[in-house]
């Protein structure tokens, strides 16, 4: 079996910066990632200073060959299940498509999957004209007409944030929101349309978002349309570590479910550390690369401990057969 200082479970933005941080440290590295990164529907990765409007695989392959350049390994697999060992090399790391591997710590940047409402025609969309993300998304979509699709409370912030983009912007109620009083008057001074009733499905006309229909027929125009996804960590590899995605909240409402982590990413679990959305929800794709890099060097940092402690334990065992 082979055996691995650090095995980095996921190859997006925050598995790969911290792969690359442990490989410059002279760390043997596996990189396992499944191909399926959270924004691979979506055209560009924004807000990334010196990498803004680049492509999602672009970034990534950019990343696997930093990576691969200073001897890291770079694997297209899925992980289906770590379980402790019983050596030095703490963990085992079963995979889908070739033999387990053995790891002396891991780093999990499995990210998160966004769930959303079943209605008709939205995940075909999703990451291109259906958004959940203005900073994402917003600039492409400035000055359209923007829909904001309702789920729970969180939709009313969310019209808040879109409305910089645009002044054409309708909140659909969907009947999962009860607008508050003040709320009410926010749309109204913001000149926020409300439409009453629940979404049936999307108009697409030659493979672009047109409208939004309601229960009954209506058709309300729109180009683009927002939605806030719940997120569900990819963990379920982890359960025999008893590591296991907890219940998040934004803003006082469920936003979905992370691994929980001190802010270095370290859980609770000796020897494991997160980065990325799998333990932020929220977080963006540069911020993903750096949770990953501290991540990388903190597990370096625990590393050197470890092996500081055994070196001076087999010195002093040397001293004492000297004398």
């Amino acid at each position: 079996m082979k055996r691995y200082d650090v095995v980095v479970i996921g190859g997006g933005a925050a598995g790969l910066s911290g792969a690359l941080a442990l490989v410059r440290a002279r760390r043997s590295v596996l990189v396992v990632d499944n191909g399926t990164p959270r924004n691979a529907p979506a055209e560009h990765v924004h807000n990334y200073l010196s990498r803004d409007g680049v492509a999602p695989a672009e970034l990534y392959a950019i990343g696997r060959g930093e990576v691969s350049g200073y001897g890291g390994e770079v694997v297209i697999d899925t992980v289906t299940r770590v379980r402790p060992g019983g050596s030095e090399y703490g963990f085992v790391v079963e995979l889908a498509g070739r033999e387990a591997v053995e790891a002396r710590r891991l780093l999990v940047a499995t990210g998160v999957v966004d769930q959303l409402p079943a209605v008709p025609g939205l995940a075909e969309r999703f990451g291109r004209d259906v958004l959940h993300c203005p900073y994402c998304h917003g600039w492409e979509v400035r000055d359209q007409a923007i829909g904001v699709l309702a789920t729970g409370p969180m939709a009313a912030h969310q019209t808040l944030l879109f409305r910089q983009w645009s002044d054409d912007v309708t909140l659909f109620l969907n009947d999962a929101l009860e607008p508050t009083e003040d709320q009410w008057e926010e749309f109204a001074a913001r000149g926020i349309s409300v439409v009453q009733g629940k979404v049936a499905s999307l108009e697409v006309t030659g493979d672009k978002l047109t409208g939004v229909e309601l229960e009954g027929g209506r058709v309300i125009p729109r180009q683009a349309l927002a939605v806030q996804t719940q997120l569900e960590a990819r963990a379920d590899f982890l359960a025999d570590l008893g590591i296991k995605a907890t219940v998040r909240e934004g803003r006082g409402v469920v936003v979905g479910k992370a691994v929980d982590s001190d802010p270095t990413g370290a859980t609770e679990v000796s020897g494991v550390w997160v980065a990325g959305n799998v333990t932020d929800p929220m977080g963006q794709v540069i911020t993903s690369a750096a949770a990953g890099m501290t991540a990388g060097a903190v597990i370096n940092a625990d590393l050197i401990t470890e092996e500081t402690r055994l070196a001076v334990e087999t010195y002093r065992a040397g001293a004492a057969i000297s004398v």
